[in-house]
């Protein structure tokens, strides 16, 4: 299963979500995975669903790591192997508005900290790609981050303004990395742990007095919204946030909270860039 997946490129944390959710399928029948039949496998995915109370995208999740496992690695017909995948509940996510982001960032104390979300929000990253971030991807002359291989195996370019641009330079000097931008602390041949920035976001959020719901994903949120909210249209900002599809960005439209602003810039937003 995993050499299946590599062949694909498939990321780091999908290897890890897939053979969590056959570890798991494993575990609760206590037989190899290839010996439990497909109508086990529904059972236990209602068992997730209704006694373990997981959430429907961390169904989705386990059936995706269950299918692949099933179809690709066993061979099984793929018509063998459809399981009702849970439907979402659709929600907005709270957005953090321009003075909360401020109060975050001032309320964390650590200036490395502090420069990685401030970095995660400046330029809309994912948690994954800014701590995979490396010194010679800050490109202070053109203005422009560059991002490696992101989600979707996929390198794009996102905003590096000047005010970040000087503040990376502030945390350089301090802390003089070489390779990694952010690294770990534990061994700088290596990035940061994404569970150490989840874990500096929920601090300094804290420590800010701030009470909306979310993690450091909060902040890639926050910047889609805030920069509509500044008149950047869709089609340049699903570039800057590297979204396959325009209709995963159009999202934002509906979490932007200036009145009348659609009445307004609905023609601007919905222009492609030149």
């Amino acid at each position: 299963m995993i050499d299946e997946m590599t062949l694909r490129g498939f990321s780091p944390r999908t290897h890890e979500a897939y053979l969590t959710a056959v570890f798991g399928l494993a575990k609760y029948y206590r037989r190899s995975p290839d010996q439990i039949s497909i109508d086990e496998v529904q059972a236990y995915l209602l068992h997730c669903l209704n006694e373990q109370g997981l959430s429907a995208a961390t169904c989705r999740q386990i059936i995706g790591g269950l299918k692949f496992f099933f179809v690709k690695t066993l061979r099984l017909p793929p018509a063998a192997f459809e399981l009702p995948r849970p439907r979402a509940a659709q929600r907005l996510p709270d957005i953090l508005s321009s003075s909360e982001v401020l109060r975050l960032l001032a309320a964390c104390a650590n200036l490395k900290h502090r420069t990685l979300l401030e970095t995660t929000y400046a330029a809309g990253l994912r948690v994954s790609e800014v701590t995979r971030l490396r010194v010679e991807h800050i490109d202070v002359e053109r203005g422009l981050l560059r991002v490696e291989q992101g989600k979707g195996q996929k390198d794009r370019y996102s905003l590096l303004s000047t005010s970040l641009a000087e503040h990376v330079r502030d945390y350089r000097t301090v802390y003089a990395p070489t390779t990694w931008l952010f690294p770990s602390s534990i061994d700088p041949r290596c990035p940061l742990e994404i569970s150490s920035v989840q874990k500096a976001y929920t601090r300094a959020k804290r420590a800010a007095g701030l009470n909306k719901s979310g993690g450091i994903h909060a902040l890639r949120h926050a910047f889609a919204t805030h920069q509509l909210e500044a008149g950047m249209p869709v089609h340049r900002l699903q570039q800057v946030l590297g979204h396959r599809s325009i209709s995963t960005t159009m999202r934002y439209i509906h979490l932007v909270a200036v009145p009348g602003y659609l009445q307004e810039h609905g023609a601007d937003l919905l222009r492609p860039p030149a």
